[in-house]
């Protein structure tokens, strides 16, 4: 099957002036400007939410994996000897391109004694990589409808998270070691029709840290009022909410 991506790369990669093949020339630069666009799309909503990852990383690879794959392409020349033609891979590049950027997603990711952070950010870095794939492979309209797609998941879910994370906020209270925190905790969240989940705790410092999500159907729970009872308990240093990612 021919798509219309292949269709128009064709056609650009047949121009030529005079003797001069500038059509590959061409599709290369429209790869190299489309990556930008798409893949600083994404890097620049990271960037506005305060990720460590932010719009130059995102730009470097998806920049950096658009080359890659364009040399694949064109940076191997089809080898004839005699009769004989030796088929290159093209992919081998691109394989290779996938594993590198796994382990940069991974350095993006956090671990805290409040929770595993960055792991949105280690995804859009692993998909601008893709997206850099298909423009470098010259697969324009997949990655533009991706890249729209993906700019709408991170905008638009998040905002639905929000709305979520008001009747089920994500909570760690830091308190002295020695008191019954948590049967205290179990009596506010009874008293505010909540039910307590994914209960965790550590002791860091001397200190004993809860990490939970406070759950509750009723319309009129204030996650603010919430945090606020659990600060008058007796040993509670602090109670703050965690944003989740």
């Amino acid at each position: 099957m021919i798509t219309i991506d292949q269709v128009i790369a064709s056609k650009i990669g047949s121009w030529y002036i005079a003797e001069w093949p500038l059509g590959n020339a061409i599709l290369c630069v429209i790869a190299l400007i489309i990556t930008s666009i798409l893949c600083g799309l994404i890097g620049f909503e990271r960037e506005r939410r305060g990720k460590t990852a932010g719009l130059r990383t995102h730009l470097l690879v998806g920049l950096g994996s658009c080359i890659i794959m364009i040399i694949s392409i064109y940076g191997f020349p089809t080898i004839v000897i005699g009769e004989v033609t030796l088929n290159r891979d093209v992919a081998r590049l691109a394989a290779q391109v996938v594993t590198g950027v796994g382990f940069l997603g991974a350095g993006a990711i956090i671990h805290r004694n409040d929770g595993i952070k960055g792991l949105t950010t280690a995804a859009t870095i692993w998909i601008c990589m893709a997206i850099g794939l298909a423009c470098g492979s010259f697969n324009f309209i997949l990655a533009t409808v991706s890249s729209l797609l993906i700019f709408v998941c991170l905008v638009l879910f998040k905002i639905l998270e929000k709305r979520y994370a008001k009747f089920a906020p994500l909570i760690m209270v830091k308190c002295e070691v020695g008191h019954p925190i948590i049967s205290n905790i179990m009596d506010i969240a009874s008293k505010a029709s909540c039910e307590v989940k994914d209960f965790s705790s550590e002791i860091v410092e001397d200190k004993l840290e809860l990490v939970f999500i406070a759950k509750s159907k009723n319309q009129s729970f204030s996650s603010v009022g919430f945090i606020a009872e659990l600060e008058k308990i007796d040993g509670v240093i602090y109670a703050s909410l965690i944003e989740k990612s």
